[in-house]
């Protein structure tokens, strides 16, 4: 079982999609917390065109065994066809709050 702590980020168009997924990843227990960040700028190439669009960020905490239930929810809930859903290790963090990470996602 892989239960290394994982920050998943997500970009969503809109502050009420972003929300939706916040709320079901956190009470589904695939995550122990999301951070909603209003108006990142994304600037990207997306089938053959510039785009910059104003997003919301969700930065997502959750462990490794639970990212592809986590990815595969935020599939069916997300209104983009190819939403970005990408994993970075946690290296290193304060021992209190990675026990309660954790212990939160299920």
């Amino acid at each position: 079982m892989k239960t290394e702590s994982i920050i998943v980020y997500c970009t969503c168009p809109d502050p009420v999609s972003a929300k939706d997924i916040a709320e079901a990843v956190v009470k589904e227990r695939l995550s122990a917390c999301v951070n909603r960040l209003p108006a990142v700028m994304s600037h990207y190439i997306f089938k053959g065109e510039y785009c910059e669009d104003e997003e919301v960020l969700l930065i997502i905490k959750t462990t490794a065994d639970a990212f592809e239930r986590l990815r595969a929810r935020i599939e069916t809930l997300h209104p983009y066809d190819v939403p970005e859903i990408i994993a970075a290790p946690v290296v290193a963090g304060n021992s209190g709050y990675l026990a309660w990470l954790q212990e939160s996602v299920k």
